[in-house]
């Protein structure tokens, strides 16, 4: 069965393949999802060749430079993280475009000012780099076998979604 995000990351590749671009990949409450739509897709090894999985703290501080200074004050789940993931990853890899997921899938962890379901998308290129918060629900995958991955899905396609909106900007 295709899914609308097999189809969103079929459509990536397309565009980055258009553009003669290569893409990184900074995931956190993914774990990896992210990227494993990419690969799926026939021919993406032109495109794509670095995703990293940064679950922990400590692997975002040593592979992507993520200050432990942002991590004590604003904590993984943020702005200021997802942008230096982002920034990281993309200097890593000497990719044209990256994008970074850091957030909180639940059904544990989630606090007042961060309930399950938030997440940070970064995007970072050579001009410039921003992140984004979003509420997920995971409404929008009803077939997931429960709100944590429904809200890992959706992480998923708004990040591809974030690719493919900065590559239709190029």
């Amino acid at each position: 069965m295709v899914t609308k995000l097999d189809k969103t990351a079929t459509e990536v590749v397309q565009l980055l393949k258009e553009h003669g671009l290569a893409l990184a990949t900074a995931e956190s409450c993914t774990g990896g999802l992210i990227s494993a739509e990419i690969t799926s897709v026939s021919g993406s090894s032109d495109v794509f060749g670095f995703g990293v999985c940064t679950y922990a703290n400590e692997a975002k501080m040593k592979l992507l430079g993520v200050k432990a200074e942002t991590l004590a004050s604003v904590g993984a789940v943020s702005e200021e993280t997802a942008v230096q993931m982002a920034e990281g990853v993309r200097k890593l890899a000497g990719a044209d475009i990256a994008v970074s997921v850091t957030g909180i899938a639940g059904p544990t962890g989630g606090t007042p000012e961060k309930p399950v379901g938030t997440v940070y998308i970064g995007c970072s290129t050579e001009k410039h780099t921003y992140a984004k918060r979003y509420l997920f629900t995971g409404a929008q995958f009803p077939e997931a076998a429960d709100g944590r991955e429904a809200i890992r899905y959706e992480t998923a396609l708004t990040a591809l979604q974030t690719v493919i909106y900065e590559l239709k900007d190029i």
